[in-house]
């Protein structure tokens, strides 16, 4: 069982950009051990592909980004999702829609080993009860056996969130978890991050500010590419900075909803 002392995340001056276009920006960040950070910032802020960067999706420019004392940058994200067990939810959910709901927890134990071995050999005991285990925390264990197909919109990110731990990632990043869920989906949502996540090292984007308070231990907020700033929910909720960058903004977009 790794230790989970080791599981610092630490990013020191990634940089990465497209034709001329710098999309981060000189990004330093550190998240510790077990804890819970959320990134927010406005459209364009470099969230998505700081987190590409993070997961070996885009390689980047310049910087270093280092998780249990390895060095990320570089390497591919086959490699850094199962030598390094960094497991990544992406926005919306991404599974296999006319398989079960068993059937998509199997296929995410598969690792390196063939589709195919898997498929067609014995799954033991022990495999179905880390199965149960890990559908149960996702409040999936009764639609076991049904179609990810006829899951509502939250259920499916639930499966690929639970399929993310089920891979036995030790850094879990999350993008936009919440998209498109209902306001119970989205509250049983962050309660479901901070009952199982707890030992995990977890890096969540998210938009919806009431969600940010519920999980947050710590927030970063990008704009245009960098930092802007970093604490608490109630000292980003306070900064001057991030009103005017972005909060008042978000705000402007939910009364027009209204």
């Amino acid at each position: 069982m790794s230790d989970i002392r080791e599981n610092r995340l630490v990013v020191r001056g990634l940089s990465v950009s497209f034709n001329g276009f710098v999309a981060v920006d000189q990004v330093d960040l550190t998240v510790e051990p077990g804890e819970t950070r959320v990134i927010i910032g406005p459209n364009g802020a470099g969230k998505t592909t700081l987190l590409d960067l993070i997961t070996g999706k885009t390689a980047a420019t310049a910087g270093t980004v280092e998780f249990r004392n390895h060095q990320l940058a570089g390497k591919s994200t086959s490699e850094i999702c199962n030598k390094y067990h960094v497991g990544r939810k992406f926005q919306g959910p991404n599974v296999f829609h006319e398989l079960t709901v068993h059937e998509n927890m199997q296929l995410a134990m598969m690792g390196n080993q063939s589709m195919g071995f898997y498929v067609f050999s014995q799954k033991t005991r022990e495999e179905e009860e880390r199965i149960d285990a890990c559908l149960k925390k996702v409040n999936l264990l009764e639609y076991k056996e049904v179609k990810a197909s006829s899951l509502s919109h939250g259920q499916k990110q639930w499966l690929e969130i639970g399929m993310v731990i089920l891979q036995n990632a030790e850094l879990i990043v999350l993008d936009e978890p919440t998209a498109g869920m209902t306001a119970e989906e989205t509250y049983k949502t962050g309660e479901m991050i901070k009952n199982n996540l707890k030992e995990k090292t977890v890096l969540v984007i998210e938009h919806d500010m009431d969600f940010v308070k519920q999980i947050a231990e710590k927030v970063t907020v990008l704009h245009q590419g960098r930092v802007l700033a970093e604490g608490t929910f109630e000292e980003m909720e306070n900064d001057p900075r991030v009103i005017s960058v972005y909060l008042k903004q978000t705000e402007e977009e939910e009364d027009a909803k209204c």
